[in-house]
Protein backbone atom coordinates (compact mmCIF):
# COMPACT_ATOMS: atom_id res chain seq x y z
CA UNK A 1 0.00 0.00 0.00
CA UNK A 2 1.15 3.78 -0.52
CA UNK A 3 0.54 6.71 1.01
CA UNK A 4 0.48 9.99 -1.79
CA UNK A 5 -0.03 13.35 -0.40
CA UNK A 6 -2.26 15.27 -3.42
CA UNK A 7 -2.45 19.00 -3.21
CA UNK A 8 -2.91 21.82 -5.52
CA UNK A 9 -5.77 22.06 -7.85
CA UNK A 10 -7.79 19.06 -6.82
CA UNK A 11 -11.03 18.90 -5.47
CA UNK A 12 -10.54 17.11 -1.87
CA UNK A 13 -6.54 17.35 -1.33
CA UNK A 14 -5.12 15.16 0.85
CA UNK A 15 -3.30 11.91 1.67
CA UNK A 16 -4.70 8.80 0.00
CA UNK A 17 -3.96 5.70 0.15
CA UNK A 18 -3.48 3.24 -3.08
CA UNK A 19 -2.13 0.10 -4.13
CA UNK A 20 1.10 -0.47 -5.39
CA UNK A 21 2.04 0.14 -8.78
CA UNK A 22 -0.42 3.16 -8.68
CA UNK A 23 -0.34 6.06 -11.14
CA UNK A 24 -0.45 9.71 -10.96
CA UNK A 25 -3.89 9.71 -12.56
CA UNK A 26 -5.25 7.18 -10.12
CA UNK A 27 -4.27 9.71 -7.19
CA UNK A 28 -5.68 12.44 -8.60
CA UNK A 29 -9.11 10.39 -8.98
CA UNK A 30 -8.41 9.26 -5.32
CA UNK A 31 -8.60 13.17 -4.55
CA UNK A 32 -11.79 13.70 -5.73
CA UNK A 33 -10.28 14.14 -9.17
CA UNK A 34 -8.97 17.19 -10.92
CA UNK A 35 -9.98 20.81 -9.99
CA UNK A 36 -11.98 23.12 -13.18
CA UNK A 37 -8.71 25.09 -12.92
CA UNK A 38 -6.25 22.61 -12.88
CA UNK A 39 -3.32 22.61 -15.83
CA UNK A 40 -2.50 18.81 -16.42
CA UNK A 41 -0.35 19.59 -19.02
CA UNK A 42 3.05 19.34 -17.08
CA UNK A 43 2.12 15.99 -14.73
CA UNK A 44 3.04 12.86 -16.31
CA UNK A 45 -0.26 11.22 -15.21
CA UNK A 46 0.90 7.91 -16.13
CA UNK A 47 3.55 7.91 -14.40
CA UNK A 48 3.95 5.06 -11.60
CA UNK A 49 3.94 6.67 -7.80
CA UNK A 50 6.01 5.52 -4.89
CA UNK A 51 5.25 5.86 -1.28
CA UNK A 52 5.64 9.18 0.13
CA UNK A 53 5.63 11.19 -2.73
CA UNK A 54 3.95 14.44 -2.57
CA UNK A 55 1.49 15.34 -6.33
CA UNK A 56 0.95 19.10 -6.69
CA UNK A 57 -1.55 19.81 -9.11
CA UNK A 58 -0.62 23.32 -10.39
CA UNK A 59 -3.44 25.76 -11.30
CA UNK A 60 -4.19 27.27 -14.72
CA UNK A 61 -1.29 30.52 -15.28
CA UNK A 62 0.55 29.18 -11.94
CA UNK A 63 3.89 28.85 -12.96
CA UNK A 64 5.57 25.57 -12.60
CA UNK A 65 7.61 24.40 -9.23
CA UNK A 66 11.38 25.16 -9.80
CA UNK A 67 12.05 22.32 -8.67
CA UNK A 68 9.66 19.85 -10.29
CA UNK A 69 9.66 16.12 -9.07
CA UNK A 70 10.56 12.87 -10.50
CA UNK A 71 7.85 10.60 -9.04
CA UNK A 72 8.62 7.30 -9.55
CA UNK A 73 11.10 7.03 -6.16
CA UNK A 74 9.69 9.94 -4.23
CA UNK A 75 12.07 12.66 -5.85
CA UNK A 76 13.99 10.14 -8.37
CA UNK A 77 13.56 8.73 -11.58
CA UNK A 78 13.90 9.03 -15.37
CA UNK A 79 10.53 11.22 -15.77
CA UNK A 80 10.14 14.76 -14.73
CA UNK A 81 6.35 15.63 -13.80
CA UNK A 82 5.69 19.39 -12.89
CA UNK A 83 4.14 19.77 -9.09
CA UNK A 84 5.68 20.11 -6.20
CA UNK A 85 8.90 18.98 -4.83
CA UNK A 86 8.90 15.02 -4.21
CA UNK A 87 11.89 13.53 -2.58
CA UNK A 88 13.79 10.13 -2.09
CA UNK A 89 12.28 8.94 1.07
CA UNK A 90 16.38 7.02 1.83
CA UNK A 91 14.66 4.91 4.79
CA UNK A 92 11.90 3.14 2.14
CA UNK A 93 13.50 3.60 -1.37
CA UNK A 94 14.21 0.72 -3.16
CA UNK A 95 17.64 0.13 -4.87
CA UNK A 96 16.45 1.52 -8.39
CA UNK A 97 15.16 4.06 -6.75
CA UNK A 98 18.15 5.30 -4.68
CA UNK A 99 20.23 4.54 -8.00
CA UNK A 100 17.94 7.57 -9.72
CA UNK A 101 19.77 10.03 -7.67
CA UNK A 102 22.37 11.73 -9.13
CA UNK A 103 25.78 10.49 -8.68
CA UNK A 104 24.48 7.44 -6.76
CA UNK A 105 25.25 4.75 -8.41
CA UNK A 106 24.10 0.55 -7.94
CA UNK A 107 27.34 -0.10 -5.65
CA UNK A 108 26.54 3.23 -3.27
CA UNK A 109 22.40 2.67 -3.61
CA UNK A 110 23.67 -0.82 -2.16
CA UNK A 111 25.29 0.40 0.53
CA UNK A 112 22.34 2.85 2.15
CA UNK A 113 20.06 -0.32 1.82
CA UNK A 114 23.12 -2.39 3.64
CA UNK A 115 23.37 0.47 6.35
CA UNK A 116 19.68 0.61 6.77
CA UNK A 117 19.22 -2.92 6.98
CA UNK A 118 22.10 -2.74 9.53
CA UNK A 119 21.77 0.36 11.56
CA UNK A 120 17.60 0.64 11.25
CA UNK A 121 16.24 3.61 9.72
CA UNK A 122 17.61 6.98 9.39
CA UNK A 123 16.88 9.33 11.63
CA UNK A 124 17.71 12.33 9.64
CA UNK A 125 19.89 13.16 5.99
CA UNK A 126 22.56 13.86 7.89
CA UNK A 127 23.14 10.24 8.35
CA UNK A 128 24.12 9.43 4.95
CA UNK A 129 27.29 10.96 5.58
CA UNK A 130 28.42 7.38 7.74
CA UNK A 131 28.04 5.58 4.08
CA UNK A 132 30.94 4.74 2.24
CA UNK A 133 31.55 6.81 -0.97
CA UNK A 134 29.17 9.39 0.33
CA UNK A 135 31.40 12.29 0.75
CA UNK A 136 30.57 16.20 1.63
CA UNK A 137 29.66 17.00 -2.06
CA UNK A 138 27.68 13.86 -2.72
CA UNK A 139 26.13 14.88 0.70
CA UNK A 140 25.37 18.43 -0.28
CA UNK A 141 23.94 17.84 -3.85
CA UNK A 142 22.06 15.08 -2.04
CA UNK A 143 20.12 17.26 0.81
CA UNK A 144 17.42 18.80 -0.73
CA UNK A 145 16.59 15.13 -2.85
CA UNK A 146 16.49 12.81 0.17
CA UNK A 147 14.16 12.37 2.96
CA UNK A 148 13.78 10.37 6.07
CA UNK A 149 9.96 11.45 6.80
CA UNK A 150 6.70 9.33 5.69
CA UNK A 151 7.64 5.81 5.98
Amino acid sequence: MLLVHVAGAVRKPGVVSLPQGSRVFQAMDAAGGAAPNAELGGLNLAEVLSDGVKIVVPVVGEAPQSNPPTLSGGAAGAGNSSGGAAKVNINTASLEELGTLPRVGPVTAQRILDWRKEHGPFASVDELDAIDGIGPKLMESLKDLVTVQGG
